[in-house]
């Protein structure tokens, strides 16, 4: 990052022109350090490939993620989502999820799948970054509306704030006080 544009700012490399673009076929997996796979995208991103050859060969398969570049800054990504139930499972074995934890935790969605879902997906589009490009800002705090400090703050509404007992039991919270020394 920083040397990149170090270098691209001294050796006059930087123009003036927008220059967009998609990054895509990234792959699916990648290898842990025990030898299993992981997600890279995350467990839910469809693969380019059939159940089939994703079992074959997981470290070579593609994923169907994007991220939407503007001069060197990720604006932008997103993936089209498994939409199959057999392919879901398929990854979730190659994750080494059991058929029991993915009952208990996915079995909503398995359910669903097996009914038929369309073909979806979407990308989170960070306008901040492009008002950052726009106006030519070196940070994106510079263009954040309501930004917060180190601690978590907002200087504008000051929050955090307290939370009163009638909001508490309303959610059912229990907050317990610390004990005095």
């Amino acid at each position: 990052g920083a040397l990149r544009c170090k270098l691209g700012a001294d050796l006059d490399l930087y123009t003036c022109e927008w220059a967009p673009l998609w990054v895509v076929d990234f792959p699916m997996f990648e290898e842990t350090p025990d030898g299993g796979v992981t997600a890279i995208h995350h467990p839910f991103t469809a693969p380019s490939c059939s159940p089939e050859d994703l079992k074959a060969s997981p470290l070579t398969a593609l994923s169907q993620a994007y991220d939407m570049v503007l001069n060197g800054t990720e604006l932008g990504g997103g993936s089209i989502r498994i939409h199959q139930a057999d392919m879901q499972q398929t990854v979730f074995e190659l994750l080494n999820i059991s058929a029991e934890e993915q009952e208990e935790k996915f079995g909503f969605l398995l359910d669903a799948l097996k009914f038929g879902a369309p073909p979806h997906g979407g990308l989170a589009f960070g306008l901040d970054r492009l008002v950052m490009l726009m106006t030519g800002s070196a940070s994106i705090r510079d263009v954040i509306a309501f930004p917060k400090t180190q601690s978590a703050t907002c200087l504008l509404t000051q929050a955090p704030g307290e939370v009163s007992d009638k909001q508490l039991k309303e959610l059912s919270i229990r907050v317990r006080k610390p004990v005095a020394e």
